[in-house]
């Protein structure tokens, strides 16, 4: 069919079945999702993922992360990346990267195959965390702060390790291994020096009686607020098509890029303006987009290991569960938080999809694991705010408290 009439088809299904769910007191993306696998292969087959819808796919995960960017403070998610978060971080990535090893080498798959489907276990998708905390109102809150570090943590290292996979020669000497590890490393190092540079250069502007507010409050009225909206826009693109050119992927950029963006650098009511016209585009349209094409990407015909399907499953969500658990108990918090955190970094949606495209399209695994690693996607996505919903959510006496990430409030509160 037309490409028009798939797009009003996916989005129209995505949005009644996300109401639905949302009447029913569950998170809306479990019924995006489930719009997809119904309208995709794996049931009526109605709608196949597409380059176009891919399209669509991406700029709805660039305008989600944007959106959770400009509430976030960005010293505060870099604090946690260092000290005590650090442990949940390094938990969060190395015990679930053995459990997906340890599967591989049980079921007696090849090297590739065994490290990527590491790789992919390994992941928390930032973008469906984002989603989720949003959804229970939660960005501001300790398992946030953590989740999302973590999430960022996860992202990058799994990132630079296929960056070293796909750089590998045919011939692996230790010469040749060596290489590899150290182009991908200064990549990484001039990403985020581009970030920590920008950064620094605010914060001396700042320093230097500079009022950013009133800077952009002059552009307003000079450009007018949409082209205001479009400049913000164009910056954190930048940041996101250095991180592809680097070999990461964009969504690591921008959601940096967007850290940068302060609150404070607009008038209140500006602020509200751009927080209207983000939640409209992103909420009412490009986000159940995406979601739903989480769930066209599924395909159950292709999957004829049962055993191994759920081992995957199992071991996917416990390693998961249990890094955040161990890691937040490890650091003091509370048994709530440290379940909370574990529960949230079981998502992986869209960035576990990635690298297991990538795996597929360069022949390092089948379509059989590649049917596999989606499956383990989309269902640990789809359990992930259940999980969380019924065994943390009850437990927390005050669901908005600014624990962790802190929101800046606007100058009128």
């Amino acid at each position: 069919m037309p490409f028009l009439t798939t797009l009003l088809i996916l989005i129209v299904t995505a949005r009644l079945l996300g109401q639905l769910f949302s009447r029913i007191n569950q998170p809306a993306i479990i019924g995006e999702m489930l719009a997809g696998v119904i309208l995709g292969p794996s049931l009526f087959n109605l709608i196949s993922p597409t380059p176009a819808l891919s399209g669509i796919s991406e700029f709805a995960v660039f305008l989600i992360v944007l959106s959770a960017g400009l509430e976030m403070n960005f010293k505060e998610v870099i604090d946690s990346m260092r000290g005590k978060g650090a442990v949940i971080a390094l938990l969060g990535f190395l015990l679930p990267l053995s459990g997906g090893i340890l599967v591989g080498v049980g079921f007696g798959l090849d090297v590739s195959r065994t490290i990527f489907l590491g790789l992919c276990v390994s992941i928390t998708a930032l973008p469906v965390t984002i989603s989720i905390l949003q959804s229970f109102k939660l960005l501001d809150s300790t398992i946030a702060r953590f989740s999302i570090a973590t999430a960022i943590f996860n992202d990058i290292a799994a990132l630079l390790v296929l960056g070293v996979i796909l750089n590998l020669p045919e011939q692996k000497s230790y010469q040749a291994v060596g290489s590899a590890i150290f182009h991908a490393s200064w990549k990484l190092i001039l990403l985020m020096a581009l970030i920590l540079a920008v950064s620094l250069l605010i914060k001396k502007a700042i320093e230097k009686g500079i009022h950013i507010d009133l800077l952009s409050e002059k552009l307003v009225h000079f450009i007018g607020n949409e082209a205001l909206f479009g400049l913000l826009l164009l910056l954190v693109l930048v940041f996101g098509s250095v991180s592809s050119a680097l070999g990461f992927h964009f969504v690591i950029g921008a959601f940096f890029g967007a850290l940068l963006i302060d609150r404070t650098f607009f008038l209140p009511s500006r602020y509200k303006e751009l927080e209207l016209t983000l939640s409209s585009i992103t909420g009412g349209f490009l986000a159940p987009v995406f979601f739903a094409y989480l769930g066209l990407e599924f395909k159950v015909q292709i999957i004829d290991s049962f055993w191994f399907v759920a081992v995957v499953l199992a071991v996917s969500i416990a390693t998961k569960i249990l890094a955040g658990w161990l890691g937040g108990r490890l650091i003091g918090l509370s048994k709530s938080d440290a379940l909370g955190i574990g529960f949230i970094l079981n998502g992986r949606g869209v960035m576990e999809l990635v690298i297991a495209s990538i795996a597929y399209e360069r022949g390092f695994i089948g379509q059989d694991l590649f049917s596999v690693l989606v499956l383990m996607g989309v269902v640990t996505t789809l359990i992930t705010p259940l999980m969380f919903r019924k065994w943390v959510l009850p437990h927390l006496a005050h669901p908005a408290r600014t624990i962790g990430i802190n929101v800046q409030k606007d100058n009128t509160d």
